[in-house]
């Protein structure tokens, strides 16, 4: 289990901003050669990145969001930073399973991509209307991301407090994920002085089975940490689960009760995922 409750995206034609990303608590870092960077500074950015990864970043996950294959600088920024060796690249603009398939194919014509994971940004309306045969894609594909800004965009919608408009959206992407294994992260909370919704958001988010979330300032990254990190009260039940299921009265039993609530072997499960996650984000 690998913790990504805050993934920060970074521009790629910034170094400081590379830098200083050494320096903080986000579990995953996304470097970008996309949206974040104006096209007279693509080269410039690749190059930056690419120096950035031979670098390192520690322990954290490490993606590049390259630009579209379509794009003049796509193939171009896929050579160079499977050479770099990310964790992962993240596709932008998909659109249907065979953007990712395209990526899967580049890389694997490409010695020096190695493990490198894809990921896929859910930003298009045909991505949502996708999303199974997308999640169902396969080989090195490992998560989604939305991206509700292009995404409210591209339906000609409006942001909204609550995101009820994206409320739909939410489900079907957990579900996609969920249904092939894959791990899946919640868009970006554009108003960064906005920390009541900020927290809203990262609840709801939560709430719908998201791992994490994107953030785009450091000041979202703790926050974002505490949301999606199981809280004490949640750790005590599922301590207290375990436990209960291991009494010998209780072997080989389906559902008992514990503090007057039903609960069964699911529970258990759920209880231990929800230990093996503390670890896991104690080992960061």
């Amino acid at each position: 289990m690998r913790p990504r409750r805050s993934v920060l995206y970074l521009p790629g034609s910034k170094p400081r901003a590379l830098e200083k990303a050494r320096t903080l608590p986000a579990d995953a870092l996304i470097l970008d050669l996309e949206d974040a960077v104006a096209p007279e500074a693509k080269e410039m950015a690749r190059e930056q990145v690419c120096a950035a990864l031979r670098q390192g970043f520690g322990k954290r996950e490490v993606m590049v969001r390259i630009n579209a294959l379509a794009s003049e600088w796509g193939d171009a920024d896929l050579l160079a930073v499977a050479a770099a060796g990310p964790d992962a690249i993240l596709v932008p603009k998909v659109a249907s399973a065979r953007d990712v398939h395209r990526v899967e194919q580049r890389l694997g014509h490409l010695p020096q991509a190695g493990a490198i994971q894809i990921w896929a940004m859910i930003e298009t309306a045909g991505a949502v209307l996708d999303l199974g045969g997308i999640a169902n894609a396969g080989g090195r594909l490992c998560g989604l991301i939305l991206g509700s800004n292009d995404l409210i965009q591209e339906m000609g919608g409006r942001h909204v407090k609550d995101r009820a408009n994206l409320l739909f959206v939410f489900g079907q992407i957990v579900l996609a994920a969920r249904a092939h294994g894959l791990a899946v992260i919640d868009g970006v909370h554009n108003d960064i002085a906005d920390s009541e919704g900020f927290a809203f958001a990262c609840a709801q988010a939560r709430s719908f089975g998201f791992d994490g979330k994107t953030v785009i300032h450091p000041s979202q990254i703790g926050p974002c940490n505490d949301a999606f990190a199981p809280s004490p009260t949640e750790i005590a039940a599922a301590e207290k689960i375990i436990a209960a299921f291991a009494l010998p009265e209780n072997h080989g039993k389906g559902a008992i009760a514990v503090d007057g609530h039903m609960v069964e072997r699911l529970h258990e499960t759920a209880a231990r995922q929800t230990l093996a996650k503390v670890e896991a984000i104690a080992a960061l």
